[in-house]
C-alpha cells in the first residue's frame, strides 16, 4: 500500500519535508491576488515580493482556495491518502477537498481517502502531519491512522500575533481609524483559534515583548507543555521567533521546538513581523 499525506499551503512545511520517509507529501496551493497579480503559493513563490506589492497597493487583496481538481490530482497518487486542511471556518479549502475526495472515490472506489479539518493553520498543520507520518511509520492500518490523527488534532492550539493590520484594513475587516490607532500604540493583539476554528482575540498588549510573554503565559494555561512539541512560524522575524523559543523552553519545560519561516498564505495574513505558535 502506498501512502500520501497532504495539506493545503497554509502549512509552512516545504515540499521536501518528508523526503526519505517513503511517503508522498505535497501541499496543494492557495492563491493570493494583489491588484492584477496572482501569486501561487508553491515553492517558487517569492514571499517578499508579494509582501512588498501588498504594502504598495492601495486597494484590497484576496486569497482563493484550491479547486476540487487541484486536490483530486493529488488524491489519485497513492492507495491511501490523509489530507489536512486549514480551518473550514475561514476558508472553503476543506469543502473543496471533500468534493475532490468524492470525485476520486467514484472513479477509483478502492482508494482510501480521509480529510481532516484542522480548525487551525500554520504550525497546527505541521504537527498533525508529523503525527500522521509517525503513525504510518508504526505500521497502523488506514482507519487507525485516520482516527488517531483526527483525535490528536483536536488537542492542539494555535496562538498568534499579527505583524501589521494593513491587510485587515484594506480587506474591510478592520476600520482604518482603529488600525492606525492600534499601530501607533504598538498594539500586538494576541489571538487564538477556537474549538470551531474561528479567531478569538485574547489580549491586546503593547509591543512585541509583551505579546511574546502573553503567548507563553497562555500556552501554560491551556495545556501541560512539558515535553510537548511546538512549532513557531514567523514572517521575517527570526529574532522574535528565537526569543519566543527561549521563553517557551524556560517556562513550558519543552525543548521540542521547531522554528520555520511562513510560506505565502500565512505571510499574506500575518504580514512582516508576525508570529504563530502551534502546540
Amino acid at each position: 500500500m502506498t501512502w500520501s499525506i497532504l495539506s493545503d499551503s497554509s502549512c509552512d512545511l516545504p515540499s521536501n519535508a518528508f523526503q526519505g520517509s517513503g511517503l508522498h507529501f505535497a501541499t496543494v496551493p492557495l492563491k493570493m491576488i494583489v491588484g492584477n497579480t496572482e501569486y501561487v503559493d508553491d515553492d517558487s513563490l517569492n514571499v517578499n515580493i508579494m509582501l512588498a506589492q501588498m504594502k504598495n497597493y492601495k486597494g484590497p487583496s484576496s486569497s482563493a482556495c484550491p479547486s476540487p481538481e487541484d486536490w483530486a490530482h493529488e488524491f489519485r497518487h497513492s492507495d491511501c491518502t490523509l489530507a489536512v486542511t486549514m480551518t473550514s471556518a475561514l476558508s472553503g479549502t476543506y469543502n473543496s477537498a471533500l468534493v475532490a475526495r468524492d470525485m476520486v472515490l467514484e472513479e477509483l472506489p478502492w482508494k482510501k481517502i480521509h480529510v481532516i479539518d484542522s480548525r487551525s493553520t500554520s504550525g497546527g498543520l505541521v504537527l498533525i502531519l508529523r503525527k500522521a507520518a509517525e503513525l504510518i511509520a508504526a505500521g497502523l492500518d488506514f482507519d487507525d491512522v485516520a482516527e488517531q490523527t483526527e483525535a490528536y488534532s483536536r488537542g492542539l492550539f494555535l496562538l498568534f500575533a499579527l505583524g501589521s493590520y494593513d491587510n485587515l484594513i484594506k480587506a474591510g475587516r478592520m476600520s482604518r481609524v482603529a488600525g492606525i490607532l492600534a499601530a501607533s500604540l504598538g498594539i500586538r493583539a494576541v489571538a487564538s483559534n477556537t474549538p470551531q476554528g474561528e479567531i478569538k482575540v485574547l489580549q491586546k498588549p503593547r509591543g512585541e515583548e509583551r505579546a511574546i510573554l502573553q503567548i507563553v503565559e497562555t500556552m501554560n494555561k491551556l495545556k501541560n507543555m512539558a515535553g510537548q512539541p511546538v512549532v513557531i512560524s514567523h514572517c521575517n522575524n527570526p529574532k522574535g521567533a528565537q526569543r519566543l523559543k527561549e521563553l517557551i523552553a524556560h517556562v513550558c519545560l519543552t525543548t521540542k521546538i521547531t522554528i520555520m519561516q511562513t510560506r505565502g498564505l500565512t505571510s499574506y495574513y500575518t504580514e512582516n513581523g508576525g508570529l504563530l505558535v502551534g502546540f
